[in-house]
């Protein structure tokens, strides 16, 4: 039965067709079906368009109806301005930007970081974009803005957790040095609904990691980790379960859900990824735990499961492909630099980027084949996003639509 609900809520997720609406795609979890992807290309061969985006940001796009949204962070004459900008698909030119928070002081960062990390999410003639406590808004399709708030919290680092949305709420992990939780908004309105305080006394608060929605037998779950604890809550806010992982903090990598199972890495300083079984009521550590690896654990990119086998890159480019049911190693290879962006999968290949702006292409089977290594040579933190049978990639300066 079990098994049923999985295929009958992976089917409602992937109605999506070709959008990409959230980060890492359709479910928010890496996968996407695509017919004819591009294998080979460089800065000059295999590239569609280039276009050129003033300013820094590390969120990934989106893509929805011919129409990508990405966030961006532009300091102009010691101004911060935090923006919403359309870009067409089809040309690559840029169809509007939506100015919706402005600065005179830039707060302070993690070098690594920007101030626009998260990534927007799209539903319904709408984005949702998300700059932690810098603000949140809602913009429609066509750039006319719905609403803005500010969240009143203090995060560590700056901020990176995306947006998701929830029926008719809009959830956010705010994480922060004081008081963490998740906040549900009203997603019409940003007014809040509810706050869900973390049941936790983690010597680190902070941490960035974007909720999964879920169902397990019919109910719904918000899967929220954060320091020391993975969260399982209700709609309503009320804490359903919860799971240890001592001592992890900055969580970054978004949860994985597949056959009953949720994979989560617990983040800094010395990352463990863990096989949670979904399920029970309380403090479900001792109970629920299927297996756990702490060998090439990722920091910061989020792993993928296909068809029984779990993917995962490490933050310095090692691979591994494990059972995802066991745990039992299967291959383990040095394939990339160092690794920020999440792993994506499509028609039996998994897309890896490093943060030197190579992308690896391997098949998602029990021995290791890499298909091909392609070089863009600009700094790149974004994951990947397929549109169409199209590769888009955002580097430090320019966004890239690859096509075969």
């Amino acid at each position: 039965m079990e098994k049923l609900i999985f295929l009958i809520l992976f089917i409602a997720l992937t109605s999506h067709g070709e959008s990409w609406p959230q980060f890492r795609g359709p479910t928010g979890q890496g996968h996407i079906e695509a017919a004819d992807l591009p294998l080979n290309w460089s800065g000059n061969k295999g590239v569609t368009w280039e276009q050129k985006i003033a300013g820094k940001a590390w969120s990934s796009p989106i893509c929805v109806n011919d129409q990508i949204f990405l966030t961006n962070a532009v300091l102009n004459q010691g101004n911060l301005i935090l923006e919403l900008i359309s870009v067409d698909f089809i040309t690559g030119e840029i169809n509007w930007k939506k100015k919706l928070f402005n600065y005179s002081k830039q707060p302070r960062i993690h070098k690594k970081n920007s101030y626009a990390s998260p990534t927007p999410f799209y539903e319904n003639g709408f984005v949702f974009v998300h700059f932690g406590n810098l603000g949140t808004a809602c913009v429609s399709f066509n750039g006319e803005l719905i609403w803005n708030k500010k969240l009143n919290y203090l995060p560590v680092h700056g901020s990176g957790a995306s947006p998701v949305i929830a029926e008719d709420l809009l959830l956010l992990s705010t994480d922060g040095s004081v008081d963490p939780c998740l906040v549900a908004l009203n997603k019409k309105t940003g007014d809040i609904k509810w706050k869900a305080i973390r049941d936790s006394k983690a010597k680190k608060n902070f941490s960035f990691c974007t909720p999964l929605v879920i169902k397990v037998r019919g109910e719904t779950q918000i899967i929220s980790p954060a320091s020391d604890y993975v969260f399982a809550y209700d709609l309503n806010g009320n804490q359903l379960w919860k799971f240890n992982y001592p001592n992890g903090y900055s969580v970054v990598p978004r949860p994985v859900f597949d056959q009953g199972i949720i994979y989560v890495s617990s983040g800094y300083d010395s990352p463990v990824l863990y096989a949670i079984r979904c399920g029970g009521r309380g403090d479900i550590t001792q109970k629920n735990l299927v297996w756990k690896t702490r060998k090439a654990a990722p920091r910061n990119s989020s792993v993928v499961v296909v068809e029984g086998l779990l993917f995962m890159a490490a933050d310095n480019g090692v691979v591994s492909c494990l059972d995802a049911k066991t745990g039992e190693l299967y291959w383990i290879e040095r394939v990339a630099g160092s690794c920020s962006p999440s792993l994506i999968h499509a028609n039996g290949q998994i897309f890896l980027c490093d943060e030197m702006g190579k992308t690896f292409i391997f098949e998602a089977k029990k021995r290791y084949r890499l298909l091909a290594q392609n070089d863009l040579e600009e700094r790149m933190l974004a994951s990947p996003i397929i549109y169409k049978n199209s590769l888009l990639l955002r580097t430090e300066n320019t966004l890239w639509r690859i096509d075969s």
